[in-house]
């Protein structure tokens, strides 16, 4: 191995300390893919192992979108030939709350929309990079965050308000509490 790297070969350990780090993103994207965590851990571990493998021709500047692009075909292929672990009673996050989750409402969108609203609220990406990773024009991905939004924040008011307490009976009614946006 270390004759290949004094060849001008990009080593192991090259790509632990450039790929790592973003271990943690990586995840939180799948589990927006896949929909579940089994499904999630698997499309990691098998996005860094060919990862690693391509690492050699890996010219970019930015190793978190090359990354994400990756996971995001390994979960592609991996959904289009069915039978994930969520058939076999994979786990999935549980509502704990009356109210659904910012994280379960994004869940619920339309994958275009899902991915890219998680790879810029979640992992902070921009939306070059978000672009980079989805093979979709940034005025595309633009576009597709402000749809995502306007969905989210029409399905939290939808949920906030069929969490309410019924009203007092005879016209007597509670004061307007205004509170900001939560999206």
């Amino acid at each position: 191995m270390m004759q290949g790297a004094k060849g001008g070969n990009k080593t192991a350990q090259q790509f632990r300390d450039a790929a790592l780090p973003w271990l943690d993103d990586a995840y939180a994207f799948a589990q927006v893919l896949m929909r579940t965590e089994a499904d999630a851990e698997q499309a990691v571990q098998d996005c860094y192992l060919r990862a690693q493998r391509q690492f050699d021709g890996f010219r970019g500047t930015a190793i978190r979108p090359w990354l994400l692009a990756i996971l995001k075909t390994v979960c592609q292929e991996k959904q289009s030939r069915g039978g994930s672990a969520s058939d076999a009673g994979g786990s999935r996050t549980p509502d704990r709350r009356g109210s659904p989750t910012i994280r379960q409402l994004v869940a619920e969108l339309p994958a275009p929309l899902g991915e890219v609203i998680a790879l810029r609220e979640y992992l902070d990406l921009s939306y070059k990079e978000i672009a980079e990773v989805t093979g979709l024009p940034v005025t595309t991905v633009m576009s597709h965050i402000a749809e995502a939004r306007g969905l989210l924040l029409a399905a939290r008011r939808a949920a906030q308000t069929s969490q309410e307490p019924p009203r007092p009976a005879g016209g007597a009614s509670r004061p307007m509490v205004y509170r900001a946006n939560v999206c």
